[in-house]
């Protein structure tokens, strides 16, 4: 099972493709699609709508996990990402995939049992189940995988005894990182 993450946005829309194979994540593409400020929203969506079919064709992803919008206290903000989301609703629906969304703090509780956790917290839980030593950034990224992920967990594409397995070494690793770094615990 291939699924495709996206945290959109209007200036940065990241994405993350993530791959279950029985008892395994693994990390298929990631990245940022950066837009300019000086173009106007009808092309910076074409540009998000283009990059991502272009990945829809390229990995084939059987879903598309998509963040809900947010309430943001400004209104040109949040029409600009109801714009953003539009687009890639209706790329998923022209690509035939399935489509989900999740708030972000269900993808917090899912990945680090707290839907408080900080980005950071939710950046080392993503390196964790895909296995990636290595920092990624920015958190568009990370924030994208997490979706995936929280997909893949929450709708049974891996097996029972992977989804346990994954929540229970969660709560192991949650305790290292909370000792390997103090200062991000709130």
């Amino acid at each position: 099972m291939i699924v495709m993450g996206v945290d959109p946005g209007s200036v940065r829309t990241g994405y993350g493709i993530v791959r279950c194979e029985g008892d395994s994540f693994s990390l298929v593409a990631c990245g940022v699609i950066r837009l300019g400020s000086r173009q106007s929203i009808p092309e910076r969506i074409k540009i998000i709508y283009d990059e991502l079919e272009k990945l829809i064709t390229a990995n084939r992803p059987a879903r598309l996990a998509l963040e809900t919008a947010y309430v943001n206290r400004n209104a040109q903000s949040a029409l600009k990402l109801g714009q953003v989301r539009g687009a890639i609703v209706a790329l998923a629906m022209n690509s035939r995939l399935e489509l989900h969304e999740y708030a972000p703090r269900e993808v917090k509780q899912m990945l680090t049992g707290r839907g408080g956790a900080s980005k950071d917290q939710v950046a080392y839980m993503t390196r964790h189940f895909l296995d990636i030593c290595e920092p990624v950034k920015p958190y568009d990224i990370t924030d994208a995988l997490g979706i995936a992920l929280c997909d893949l967990l929450r709708d049974g594409a891996a097996n029972s005894g992977r989804r346990a397995s994954a929540l229970s070494s969660r709560r192991n690793n949650w305790s290292v990182f909370v000792k390997e770094n103090p200062d991000l615990v709130v």
